[in-house]
C-alpha cells in the first residue's frame, strides 16, 4: 500500500551556518560594540541562548538571527522563545528551544484531522513521525494538501513516499 511519513527535521548544517553568520554580523555592528551580545547553541539540549546587555539589544540580536535563518531557509516556526532572564548586573539572556520531530500532541492532532476528514487513509504515530497509508496515491496527495492547509503553525515535511 502507498504511504508517506509526516516529519519535522532541522537542517543542522544550515542552522550552524546561520549562527556563524549572525555571530559575525553581531561582532561587527556598531550598536553592539563593547557589549556582550552573542548567540550560543547547545546541541545536547537543542537550545539557543541569546545574551545581551539589555532587553532592547536582546531583541536586536534575535532580529539579526531571524534574518540569517530566513536567508538559510531555517524555519523559525520550530523555535519556541522562553522568558527573558536577568544575569548579573544589567545583562540578560533568553533561551530558545529548537523543536525537532513531531511531539505527541501534534501527532494526535494530525491523526484526528485525517480521521475527521473522511479520507480513506490510516495514520499511525511512530515515535516522532506519523506514517500515513492509503489505497491510492491520489488519496495520499489529498491528505498532504489537507495537512498543509490545516497546520500552519508548525513546519511539516512529507517524505518517504512509497508505492
Amino acid at each position: 500500500m502507498p504511504s508517506f511519513d509526516v516529519t519535522n527535521e532541522i537542517n543542522w548544517v544550515e542552522l550552524h551556518n546561520a549562527l556563524d553568520q549572525a555571530g559575525k554580523e553581531i561582532s561587527t555592528r556598531y550598536d553592539f560594540k563593547g557589549s556582550d551580545a552573542r548567540v550560543e547553541l547547545n546541541e545536547k539540549d537543542k537550545t539557543l541562548t541569546l545574551f545581551a546587555d539589555s532587553e532592547f539589544q536582546l531583541d536586536q540580536v534575535w532580529d539579526v538571527q531571524v534574518a540569517k535563518f530566513a536567508k538559510r531557509n531555517v524555519d523559525i516556526r520550530c523555535m519556541e522563545k522562553k522568558d527573558i532572564e536577568k544575569i548579573s548586573g544589567n545583562k540578560v539572556k533568553r533561551n530558545v528551544v529548537i523543536k525537532a520531530g513531531i511531539d505527541s500532541d501534534l501527532a494526535k492532532k494530525i491523526v484526528r484531522l485525517l480521521k475527521d476528514s473522511k479520507l480513506k487513509v490510516q495514520a499511525a504515530i511512530q515515535g516522532d513521525m506519523v506514517r500515513v497509508t492509503g489505497a491510492k496515491r491520489d488519496i495520499l496527495q489529498e491528505a498532504i494538501a489537507l495537512l498543509r492547509k490545516s497546520i500552519e503553525d508548525f513546519p511539516l515535511q512529507f517524505g518517504n513516499f512509497r508505492d
